[in-house]
């Protein structure tokens, strides 16, 4: 019998959430890792998978970064006395040279900041992988779809090819 490496198994990501529309939005240049600020009842809906990143957007505001669109669902199971927002405005937690960095490409370069997935670090640790892009044209989005089911497209002859050959 085999063990499990116990320090791997802890430190590999376990991907919460994605945002699948980012990538074919955006073209994707550069990604950052950031924390988020969030309240108790927003882990125990994490942990239950009830969020939705498909329509959130990273600003910064006052040196800060903040988190714009994410939607955890609150659980049937909550507390009476606690207040849920499902769309609340999430702080990130970021450096400050991070975040002096990310204010200048995107006053300066015309970069948006998107959030590309949620996954857990370290069994306890909420974590965000931001994505800093461009937004790409009708065209460059054809182009991608059809770069796509080429290449679905052509695993499918070489799949015959072996097969057959």
């Amino acid at each position: 019998m085999v063990k499990k490496n116990s320090k791997s198994a802890k430190n590999a990501p376990a991907t919460i959430a994605r945002n699948k529309r980012a990538t074919f939005e955006y073209r994707i240049e550069d990604k950052i890792e950031a924390g988020l600020e969030l309240m108790g009842w927003e882990v125990k809906s994490i942990r239950m998978g009830k969020v939705n990143l498909s329509d959130c957007y990273v600003y910064i505001k006052n040196n800060e970064a903040f988190m714009h669109g994410c939607t955890i669902q609150p659980l049937n199971t909550a507390s009476t006395h606690v207040v849920c927002d499902p769309i609340r405005t999430k702080k990130l937690l970021l450096k400050r040279s991070e975040i002096d960095k990310l204010a200048g490409l995107i006053e300066r370069q015309g970069y948006t900041l998107i959030p590309l997935s949620m996954y857990w670090r370290k069994g306890a640790w909420v974590k965000v992988e931001i994505g800093l892009g461009k937004g790409k044209k009708d065209h460059d989005k054809r182009e991608d779809t059809k770069e796509r089911e080429w290449k679905v497209e052509q695993s499918r002859v070489m799949k015959k090819d072996r097969l057959n050959g």
